[in-house]
């Protein structure tokens, strides 16, 4: 895939758009007025790990004066080829996706909609086949570079104070096309770091309700009284991770917790020290930047952007700054 755009990259190319340059143009009206956009959110409507992607793509369409389509899967592939479909009949402008499905799934309905001069693009899970053949054509993604989130993760928990020998528990998607390459990251710098690692892989039924994983680790929990660290790159198992150790009859800090997204239970749990330090995505640039890409696409016939929205972890020593944010929705 191409190399990522930085945040300061991002701000230009925002600055660029809604600032003084557009101003300059010859087009009367908001940038994207009389575009459509079908954006597949992920989650379910509101939920900690979907509701600032909303929140980004709901200011991108204000912004620039685009109709969005909300799609809400509940994390479910087949969903996702679903709402693919359903967009696609209605001929938008464009359509963001998800990458779950993988590129295979995708490959021949994306053919099918840029041959109606679709714009089509993507966020939150890479499809790096179909980015490398449509690029060109405006297919962009916006979201992690997914082995390096988990990697970063695990580093930040090896950091937290696992030793050599510790046993870890990996909560994940192995099996689940590019998707499960933030898990590898996972477990290969846990790994790398002396901890012994136990994999449970996540069921699809705890993948749509992540609250089914609290007596699944609980159960592992009370099976295992030694380990030391718990780490999944699952943004609603992450949130449930605290109550899963409270059930289990673990304290703070008894078990060093990595996880991913900024869920309000998740917050809790930072401020509680449950839960030692989370991947931040920034989950409002993977809303706000495939709207952006849709519109520069449609209307300059600009190439896929390549966005990486996370680079950073919060800790229980940093979260206090980012809540403000948080509680509106952006972080």
């Amino acid at each position: 895939m191409a190399r990522f755009l930085t945040t300061a990259s991002i701000a230009a190319i925002a600055a660029a758009v809604l600032g003084g340059q557009v101003q300059a143009q010859t087009t009367e009206g908001p940038l994207g007025e009389g575009m459509v956009v079908y954006m597949q959110m992920g989650g379910n409507a509101g939920d900690g790990a979907t509701l600032a992607r909303t929140t980004g793509a709901r200011d991108a369409a204000k912004a620039f004066g685009v109709k969005l389509i909300e799609q809400y899967s509940a994390w479910q592939p087949e969903v996702m080829l679903n709402h693919f479909r359903e967009a696609a009949a209605a001929t938008p402008t464009c359509i963001a996706i998800m990458g779950h499905p993988g590129s295979d799934a995708f490959t021949d309905l994306v053919a099918d909609a840029r041959a109606r001069d679709i714009v089509v693009t993507s966020g939150n899970a890479p499809l790096t086949a179909l980015f490398n053949e449509h690029q060109a054509s405006g297919f962009g993604y916006a979201g992690v570079e997914l082995y390096a989130g988990g990697y970063l993760t695990g580093q930040s928990m090896v950091k937290a104070g696992i030793a050599s020998g510790d046993k870890a528990l990996v909560y994940g998607l192995l099996s689940e096309a590019e998707r499960g390459l933030s898990t590898k990251g996972l477990i290969d710098a846990l790994e790398e770091g002396g901890a012994e690692v136990d994999y449970l892989e996540i069921s699809p039924e705890v993948n749509s309700d992540s609250s089914l994983s609290v007596p699944i680790l609980t159960a592992y929990l009370a099976n295992n009284p030694d380990v030391k660290a718990m780490g999944t790159q699952h943004g609603g198992i992450t949130s449930f991770m605290p109550k899963a150790l409270l059930d289990a009859g673990k304290a703070p800090g008894d078990v060093i917790v990595g996880g991913i997204d900024l869920a309000p239970a998740t917050i809790d749990g930072l401020e509680e020290g449950y839960i030692s330090t989370v991947l931040d995505q920034q989950l409002y640039l993977q809303g706000f930047m495939p709207v952006t890409q849709c519109v520069l696409s449609a209307k300059y016939g600009f190439t896929g952007l390549a966005v990486n929205t996370g680079s950073g972890t919060v800790t229980p020593d940093t979260i206090g700054a980012l809540v403000p944010l948080i509680e509106k929705g952006i972080r």
